[in-house]
């Protein structure tokens, strides 16, 4: 678990971090640079990956099998539906969420964090208005997991 004392806020205790897959981790269905060494020093802190998508490129499988990661593949329709129902499945009051497009707003609202990704594929503006956080790439966003003062220095009041 991680415990993210945020002064002024809250404290947060993080069991579970949610990705979405394209335009977040990968671009055009193939993971960024430097993104599997990242997510396995995230899950050696105990947290719980899982990575949510409707797997566009058909490559999610591939790309993460030595991941310590869940996926979960959903139907192109209503995707941000399952996504938001996975995550009160699992807990929002223990899970962080990253995304980058529409279909990401309804898990932000419902989890207890929210980090938006810019990346190459750019980002909807409505979930950059939800989100707690806002990251240019998905690097950033797992150094902000992993370097969690960067959290609180930037939602402290």
């Amino acid at each position: 678990m991680l415990i993210i004392d945020i002064p002024g806020y809250e404290t947060i205790k993080v069991k579970n971090v949610v990705f979405d897959f394209n335009g977040t981790l990968a671009v055009d269905g193939i993971l960024v640079d430097g993104v599997k060494e990242k997510m396995e020093e995230l899950s050696n802190r105990g947290i719980n990956i899982f990575i949510l998508t409707a797997d566009t490129f058909g490559t999610v499988s591939d790309q993460c099998r030595h991941l310590p990661v869940e996926i979960e593949i959903f139907s192109k329709e209503n995707v941000s539906g399952s996504k938001k129902r996975f995550v009160e499945k699992i807990g929002p009051e223990t899970t962080i969420t990253v995304g980058n497009g529409r279909n990401d707003l309804a898990m932000f609202e419902e989890s207890i964090l929210s980090i938006v990704v810019i990346g190459k594929e750019g980002c909807c503006t409505k979930s950059i208005r939800v989100a707690d956080i806002m990251v240019n790439n998905p690097i950033d966003a797992l150094e902000l997991l992993l370097k969690n003062d960067r959290i609180c220095a930037t939602l402290r009041t």
